[in-house]
């Protein structure tokens, strides 16, 4: 009982965990820039479509998609159980924000490839592999 050795994490794990917190910090940056809207006046034309027209709900997913998103990683550094649902909770949130970003991409404003990637699809990738990053985890490793 006494003699049990820790789980040694394997090293992949600290790099998924600071990438993704690295990624999500840089969400909530963009959150909090987005507030100011001189900083908003400086952006190309196609963000300040987005962040200028979002509606509240909107604004509110991105809100906990990113700040989600980095407590969830704060969580699962932890490895406690609860990064899953938090990362859940993120994942929605994105989703959430997504719907008024596709609906604006999809108005008369031109949107580039690498900007509906980055904007739209790359977020949801990394929220999904969090999500499923996390399961495995903590049932690896969690305590």
């Amino acid at each position: 009982m006494g003699n049990e050795s820790p789980i040694k994490l394997h090293w992949s794990f600290w790099v998924v965990c600071i990438v993704g917190l690295v990624w999500n910090a840089g969400g909530v940056v963009n959150y909090l820039l987005q507030t100011n809207m001189e900083f908003v006046s400086s952006m190309p034309a196609t963000h300040q479509a987005i962040i200028v027209a979002r509606p509240i709900w909107a604004t509110g997913g991105f809100a906990i998609g990113v700040f989600g998103g980095a407590l969830g990683c704060i969580f699962l550094l932890l490895r406690w159980h609860s990064s899953i649902n938090v990362f859940l909770i993120s994942l929605i949130g994105i989703i959430v924000t997504m719907v008024h970003t596709i609906d604006v991409a999809m108005s008369d404003i031109e949107f580039s490839i690498l900007e509906i990637i980055v904007m739209g699809i790359l977020p949801l990738v990394v929220a999904l592999a969090l999500v499923l990053y996390a399961k495995y985890a903590i049932v690896k490793y969690g305590s």
